[in-house]
């Protein structure tokens, strides 16, 4: 696994930390684990497939809905890292 230079270098976790590991636990079928240790990875899963499958496929109000799962990742990752953030301190 790639460190995080982030937390190398301050001490403290990036919200994209988990995700390599998140990914491992999907190869090895552990899809629990992955969900706790990154939750907005299914999410991304889906961001990027429907990505892929825009460029071959001509999907009606694409754009649109790669902007909602943009925002809907972003918007996962945001409350996790917060969360995790907030349970750190305390």
């Amino acid at each position: 696994m790639l460190p995080c230079m982030n937390k190398q270098i301050f001490g403290i976790e990036c919200p994209g930390c988990g995700f390599q590991r998140s990914v491992s636990f999907l190869l090895d079928g552990n899809f629990i684990d992955a969900l706790k240790i990154y939750p907005a990875i299914y999410t991304l899963i889906f961001l990027v497939g429907f990505i892929g499958a825009s460029l071959v496929f001509n999907i009606k109000n694409s754009f649109k809905i790669k902007i909602y799962l943009l925002y809907l990742n972003a918007g996962i990752i945001i409350i996790s890292y917060s969360y995790k953030m907030i349970h750190l301190i305390h």
